[in-house]
Parts: structure tokens; C-alpha cells; sequence
């Protein structure tokens, strides 16, 4: 897509004849329609007609990305301007945070680079191809601190109009299931940071070769998850489970039996999935009464574990009715949406009282992490195989990924 251009609404225009025949949405030919009056009828109206744009280009600022739409939105500044000089200044401020925003939008946070190439497990592979976490942190609560800035950096680019086109672009051959397109890039991109997460944790654990270091590996995560609760990092929270309860971590069992458990399994029971995940939204609510009533930065923090949140919008979306049996408008549906992204609004603004490293979060970013083949290859290489089955697997991963027969 071309560079936008933003003509200076106080030069004004004519007052020519409405071009709103075709295009523009909805909102606009409202706003077109309403400027066909003389300015002494546009002078009553034009605050709130400000604030009305203002509002929206703060809110939903992707409804500006298309040259089309900008064009229209420039004419309806252009037939107010000449009537107010006022109107003309603030509606070119307008027009400037609007572009300034588009702009952030469009750098996006940090792109993923993580390679999912296997790598060499009998022996140590060199410090210029990959280096333990460990290494780089040794703090639990250090990790929890960076991955909570990861998440706040990664949520402050998610647009509410993202969720909306997750629904209008849903696949209908898939079911019940959103569909990512080029106006949902952001939240595709926090997805995948959540699965690289995922298999950051897995690798981590997998990559030593004896099973001391593994379970020294395995309780530092329990620890760093253990500081993502209290901070209220859920998402980076159940990324750190999902990745330890990968099958190629799990069935590690003589490094399970070096671990002192008792800390997981409380962590486990916060976010079991059991009666729709119901300790973790009593979780939620606390943390989210914490943020109503905070003091500090810190305890302002709420971050959803994301892919329920989708869910959660997406369901309530398509399995209540926008209207109800007498035709009225279901108002009860969409003040519940309302509720739920406006909370999501509210804690993807806070700021991130912890200050960044970026050596750690460089590695977050960009360590290797291991294919799922590569994980299974791993754990086999560290915990010989249990049964027939594990057995002819791990012999047909060592000629595919290794060469070896």
C-alpha cells in the first residue's frame, strides 16, 4: 500500500455536491450527510461531530489504513473547516495523531526470527548457535519481569477492530474457529509468540544432557511461573504449563523425580481447563479488581491468557443473537462485548513499571527452539525409550534428522 497523504484540512474545500454515492461505510455517510447544511446549522453540532472523529480515529484508528477511506474522512474536514477556523486547527491535529498512529501501528513490535531447526544433543552445540536461558538469567523473577514486557509491548499493537475482523473473516468450512487475515496480523503475531513460548520452554528444558541440569531447568520455570501469577501475566503463565506439559517434557520421568512438584501442580490446578477454566477466571476477577484499585504500575497488570479471551468474544459474538424474538436489538450482547474488549482496552495501556533488558528479551526472541520432531528427538536422546512404539519413532527421527540408522 502506498504512503497516505494528509491534505491540511484549513485550506477547506467547496462546498460541493455529496460524493458519499458509493464507499466509505456506514459511519462516514452519516458524517456526509450531516455536513450538507449551512454552516450556521454545522457551527450546533460541529463539537460533537469532533468528538465523534476524535473518538474514533483514537479507538479504531485501522478504520483509516485505506487511501479510500482517509479520502472521504479529509472531505468531510474540508466541508466543516471553512465554518469554523477552530474546527479546521483541531481537525488537523486530528489528522496528525491519526497518521502518527497509523504509523506505530504499522512498525509492528518485534518480529519473531526463532529458528525450529534441530540441532546437534549429544554434545553441547557452540555458544554462537545457541546458549541456555539460564545463562543469560538465572533469576526467575528477572524472566517473569521481561516476558511481562514482552506481553505489554506485543498487546499495546492489538486493535479492538482486530477482533471484529477475526469474526467477519471466520472460515465458514472451519467451523467455529476466527480466521487471521492482513487486518489481524497483530493478533496472529501474539498467537505465535505464545507457541514460540511454548517451545522456547520445552527446548530449554529438553536441550541438557543430564538430567540434574534438566530438572534444575524445570524447577526455574515452576519459579518463573509461579512470578508471572503474582504479577498477573497469565498469558506467559500458561505458555510456561503448556510447554512443560508438552508429551516430549512430560514423559521425562527420571527428571521429573529430581523436581520438587508440589509448586506445579498448584500452578496446574490454577489453570486446569476443567468447568471452562474456572479457577483461572476467579484468578482473573482478582486481578482485575487488583488493577481497579491499584496504587502502582504493578499491580495495575492484567494479562489474559489470550486465545480464551478470543474465545470468549468470539462465542459470545456468534452465539447470541443480534437482535431478539420481537426485533429489537439484542442491547444485552453488545454491552457485554463492550465490557469485554473495553477491559482488554483498559489493561493493554498500562505502562511496564519493570525496566527492559534487552539481552534477555533478544533471546526470548531469537533462540533456537526445536520442531516438535526435534523435541520428541530431544527427549529420546535424554530418556531412552519406554515401549515398541517410542522405540521405531526414535530410530526413524535419528535417520531423518541426524542421518544416523
Amino acid at each position: 500500500m502506498g504512503k497516505v497523504r494528509y491534505p491540511d484540512p484549513r485550506k477547506g474545500r467547496g462546498q460541493g455536491r455529496c460524493r458519499w454515492q458509493k464507499g466509505g461505510g456506514p459511519r462516514l455517510k452519516m458524517c456526509a450527510c450531516l455536513i450538507s447544511v449551512p454552516c450556521a446549522r454545522v457551527r450546533k453540532f460541529g463539537a460533537k461531530l469532533l468528538q465523534l472523529l476524535a473518538e474514533w480515529t483514537e479507538t479504531f484508528p485501522r478504520d483509516f489504513e485505506e487511501e479510500s477511506t482517509i479520502g472521504h474522512l479529509t472531505d468531510v474536514v474540508g466541508r466543516i473547516s471553512p465554518c469554523d477556523e477552530t474546527y479546521g486547527n483541531r481537525m488537523h491535529q486530528l489528522l496528525q495523531t491519526l497518521q502518527q498512529k497509523l504509523a506505530s501501528l504499522g512498525q509492528g513490535p518485534e518480529g519473531l526470527v526463532g529458528a525450529d531447526k534441530p540441532i546437534s544433543y549429544r554434545t553441547k552445540p557452540p555458544a554462537s548457535i545457541h546458549r541456555e536461558l539460564l545463562g543469560v538469567c538465572s533469576d526467575p523473577y528477572t524472566l517473569a519481569q521481561q516476558l511481562t514486557h514482552v506481553e505489554l509491548e506485543r498487546l499495546r499493537h492489538i486493535g479492538p477492530e482486530e477482533f471484529v475482523q477475526a469474526f467477519v473473516n471466520k472460515d465458514p468450512l472451519a467451523g467455529t474457529k476466527p480466521r487471521f487475515g492482513d487486518k489481524t496480523n497483530n493478533v496472529e503475531a501474539y498467537v505465535k509468540w505464545f507457541n514460540r513460548l511454548c517451545y522456547l520452554v520445552a527446548t530449554e528444558i529438553c536441550m541438557p544432557a543430564k538430567k540434574k541440569q534438566r530438572a534444575q531447568v524445570i524447577e526455574f520455570f515452576i519459579d518463573v511461573a509461579r512470578e508471572c501469577f503474582n504479577i498477573g501475566n497469565f498469558n506467559s503463565l500458561m505458555a510456561i504449563i503448556s510447554g512443560m506439559n508438552m508429551s516430549p517434557v512430560s514423559r521425562l520421568k527420571k527428571t521429573w523425580a529430581k523436581v520438587k512438584t508440589a509448586k506445579f501442580f498448584i500452578l496446574e490446578h490454577q489453570m486446569d481447563p476443567t468447568g471452562n477454566f474456572c479457577n483461572y477466571r476467579t484468578a482473573l476477577r482478582g486481578a482485575a479488581h487488583r488493577s481497579l484499585t491499584a496504587h502502582s504500575s504493578r499491580e495495575k497488570i492484567v494479562i489474559p491468557f489470550f486465545s480464551l479471551l478470543i474465545k470468549d468474544i468470539y462465542f459470545l459474538n456468534e452465539g447470541c443473537a443480534n437482535r431478539l424474538p420481537n426485533g429489537h436489538v439484542n442491547f444485552e450482547k453488545f454491552l457485554e462485548l463492550a465490557k469485554q474488549v473495553g477491559e482488554f482496552i483498559t489493561w493493554k495501556q498500562v505502562e511496564c513499571p519493570f525496566e527492559q533488558d534487552p539481552s534477555i528479551t533478544h533471546y526470548l526472541y531469537t533462540a533456537p527452539i526445536f520442531s516438535e520432531d526435534g523435541l520428541y528427538l530431544a527427549s529420546y536422546e535424554s530418556e531412552s525409550p519406554e515401549n515398541q512404539t517410542e522405540k521405531e519413532r526414535w530410530k526413524s527421527l535419528r535417520s531423518s534428522i541426524l542421518g544416523k540408522t
